[in-house]
């Protein structure tokens, strides 16, 4: 006999007795969801883009811009994952998300002062087609509670690491938005 041929019923009692129950019964969808709404802001480089740049552009606003901006950016992106969820539509998703990589880019290189209210509804417009981009990703099985926040938590982290940023200087940011921007047109001109 061979040694495979002995050894088959010792395998497949060992797979037998590792094998877990379906994945559908087990909760794993929940953190799979938290995961995939934390992965998917950092898995394009336009939402991360973005999104850094809306916490850059809060530092350059200051006073309650810098709390306000970011929390308007993610306010209306789970606004536009509701409309995805509810399944409206919401027309040129994608050329609205390249835009404010180039516009957000630009305010940030250009050091544009804006009066509060047109910093959060510029931020509020652009969050909402990446919200909606969000919500339409959103795998089956995710709990949509748990793939929002994991979206809201990777969004604000971004947008903290765009104020931290700040760190290194106006020069350093306005260098960091003109990249951003210059991303943004080609990413337009590619589309």
């Amino acid at each position: 006999m061979h040694l495979i041929q002995r050894i088959r019923p010792a395998v497949a009692a060992g797979l037998a007795l590792a094998a877990g129950s379906a994945a559908a019964h087990t909760g794993e969808h929940t953190v799979a969801g938290f995961a995939s709404g934390f992965s998917h802001p950092f898995a394009g480089v336009d939402h991360l883009l973005a999104m850094v740049a809306v916490g850059l552009w809060a530092v350059q606003q200051g006073g309650r811009a810098l709390w306000a901006v970011p929390a308007a950016f993610v306010l209306a992106m789970l606004g536009g994952g509701a409309l995805a969820g509810w399944g409206i539509a919401l027309p040129h998703v994608e050329t609205g998300i390249v835009l404010s990589v180039l516009v957000l880019g630009l305010v940030v290189a250009a050091r544009r002062h804006a009066p509060l209210a047109v910093g959060v509804a510029v931020a509020g417009g652009f969050a909402l087609f990446h919200g909606y981009a969000h919500g339409l990703e959103m795998p089956q099985a995710a709990a949509p509670a748990l793939y929002g926040f994991g979206f809201v938590l990777a969004t604000s982290a971004l947008h903290a690491a765009g104020i931290a940023a700040a760190w290194f200087g106006p020069r350093a940011v306005r260098v960091a938005g003109a990249g951003i921007a210059a991303t943004g047109a080609a990413l337009l001109w590619l589309a």
